[in-house]
């Protein structure tokens, strides 16, 4: 077993050696998960804590009612814990040093200089990480020569060919550690060579475990549950946080869900697993659970803008104005320059019906970070509204390339086509979301509403979709009204009824009133008086009557029918008949 205090002994060894490396992102993530372990209960005070117990939203979430079968640990995994590595002998001082600064000053070119002869594994992965972070700093800037800020262009990184020859050369002679993997992995993934990355990676996060980057990139090379399983992980608990991060983005949201509630066994206080957990219960449309996580996320960490665009996006759901305002002020004043302050300050004038400031400000996120998916997503949406489909199709290509697994970017792209009267096009992209989101409601019936269209026209396919629709909890109701109503235009009356009458229980529950009800009751009552059933006929007939207009006529005309075939009289006027 592995203890919650020697996991705090490696992670405090790996934030070290992680900063030395210069891997900061992932020494921040490091950081996290160390002060998310649950401290010794005799230090437990309100004074050195951020929590207190039971505090956590995800405990409320997992409830005796509601927990998930995963076993939780008490007190530890039962993985074997990964030997710290040991840093090679060889040691470059203040060479190492220099290069370091020059590389915390992002002038990447002269630090690898500097390391030009230094031969230890530490100075060796410097070099070449400096090496590739200029490359791409050279090829966004000739990006921008070419095309500005937002466009394409077909610049690269021209060190990846130097890079991989001399990383590949390393890993034949063996010569290469963990970190050289790592890098190894990221300019195959970039050279578009997948199962050379993905072995590589494997092997850098087997031999050290503790960097989060390696996972990450690792996580982006596994597009599918094959791909995922066929990995050979070392049983480690990082492997736990990879494989709830994987399911999350293969829409595993249950497993992933079950995968975090495990860690919670010794991450109990992890802001990380509960800004994880608040977006697997996001992608499920769970919005008041998950407006309650990112509430308790903002008391515990009132200055953290990583995350907070997906919680603006659930008030945006909301319509909850005054609580997306609040939000865009508090991050304007935190970090007005990162990409989630901007892409939440969008949100909000989008909600404002103020489009075109809405796009302003997602054209200043993609400024900041081009391979921002959320943002290249929401500005195809503002450019819809605005009706420039143009805009909005390149905007939603652009999310499509930067993430092929987008399911929100091919439903814009077959929206955009579908206003352009274009169902055939949108047909093909309202299937590539359903591919990627299968059990979401309202992609079926975008794509039934496509088959209905008079260039397609196949009504069939259409009540195929609208049933999966009904099986995928449509709240709205738009599939049983649009079933009843195909059913009854191919006339197929006894079908129409049961998905009319359903419908109606769905309005009736809800407190609904409206065209629908009404068309629903006159249809069943006209329908049950054709089939000799009277009492039901005059139910709804009776409830017709308490509307006006001509509707109210033709049920006091049915009634006037059911009574004289029950009675055997002739017709008389309604009048002299007690309502």
């Amino acid at each position: 077993m592995v203890s919650k205090e020697s996991c705090r002994n490696e992670i405090r060894a790996a934030i070290e050696q992680l900063s030395e490396r210069c891997l900061h992102s992932a020494a921040k993530w490091a950081g996290e998960q160390l002060v998310g372990i649950e401290q010794d209960p005799s230090n437990f005070t309100p004074s050195n804590t951020r929590f207190q117990r039971g505090s956590s939203s995800i405990r409320r979430r997992f409830g005796t009612n509601e927990s998930i079968s995963t076993p939780l640990p008490s007190v530890g995994f039962s993985q074997a814990a990964t030997p710290l590595p040991v840093e090679d002998e060889v040691t470059d001082g203040d060479l190492y040093h220099l290069a370091k600064s020059y590389f915390n000053c992002r002038e990447y070119r002269r630090a690898s200089h500097v390391l030009r002869d230094q031969m230890s594994k530490k100075s060796v992965f410097l070099r070449c990480y400096a090496l590739y972070l200029a490359g791409e700093k050279r090829k966004e800037e000739e990006m921008i020569e070419l095309e500005g800020s937002l466009g394409k262009s077909d610049a690269i990184n021209r060190e990846l060919v130097s890079l991989e020859r001399e990383l590949s050369a390393m890993k034949r002679t063996g010569a290469i550690d963990s970190f050289g993997l790592y890098l190894y992995g990221v300019v195959l993934k970039e050279k578009g060579n997948e199962t050379l990355a993905r072995a590589s990676l494997v092997e850098s996060v087997n031999s050290y475990p503790w960097n989060w980057n390696a996972w990450s990139e690792l996580q982006s090379l596994c597009t599918s549950i094959e791909i995922l399983n066929s990995l050979n992980l070392s049983n480690h608990w990082m492997k736990e946080f990879f494989l709830a991060s994987a399911y999350q983005e293969l829409r595993m949201h249950t497993e992933s869900l079950a995968k975090y509630e495990y860690l919670q066994g010794i991450f109990s206080f992890s802001n990380y697993i509960q800004a994880q957990t608040a977006k697997a219960q996001y992608s499920l449309r769970e919005f008041d659970q998950v407006e309650i996580m990112f509430e308790d996320l903002l008391r515990n960490d009132p200055y953290r803008v990583e995350d907070m665009d997906l919680y603006s996006n659930v008030l945006y759901a909301k319509e909850a104005c005054a609580a997306l305002s609040y939000l865009a002020h508090k991050v304007f004043l935190t970090d007005k320059y990162r990409p989630e302050s901007c892409c939440i300050i969008g949100n909000y004038y989008s909600l404002k019906g103020q489009h075109e400031k809405a796009v302003m400000y997602f054209r200043r996120a993609l400024k900041l970070n081009k391979k921002y998916l959320s943002a290249w997503t929401l500005m195809g949406h503002e450019y819809v509204e605005m009706k420039n489909t143009t805009a909005a199709i390149d905007a939603y290509r652009r999310a499509v390339d930067i993430n092929p697994c987008d399911y929100r970017a091919w439903y814009g792209l077959g929206q955009a086509y579908e206003m352009m009267g274009m169902p055939f096009y949108a047909l093909h992209y309202f299937r590539k979301s359903i591919f990627f989101l299968p059990n979401d409601s309202r992609l079926w019936i975008a794509m039934a509403k496509c088959y209905q269209t008079e260039q397609i026209y196949m009504l069939e396919e259409a009540i195929k979709c609208y049933k999966r629709a009904v099986n995928c909890t449509d709240t709205e109701g738009i599939a049983l009204n649009q079933l009843a109503k195909l059913y009854q235009k191919l006339g197929r009356e006894e079908e129409a009824a049961v998905y009319f009458e359903k419908d109606l229980e769905r309005m009736d529950s809800e407190g609904l009133e409206g065209p629908n009800m009404l068309e629903a009751l006159v249809f069943l009552a006209t329908h049950f008086k054709t089939h000799k059933k009277f009492e039901e006929a005059e139910v709804y007939c009776t409830r017709i009557l308490d509307y006006s207009g001509p509707e109210k006529e033709k049920a006091k005309s049915l009634l006037r029918g059911i009574r004289m075939e029950k009675t055997g009289f002739p017709s008389m006027d309604m009048e002299h008949f007690p309502l």
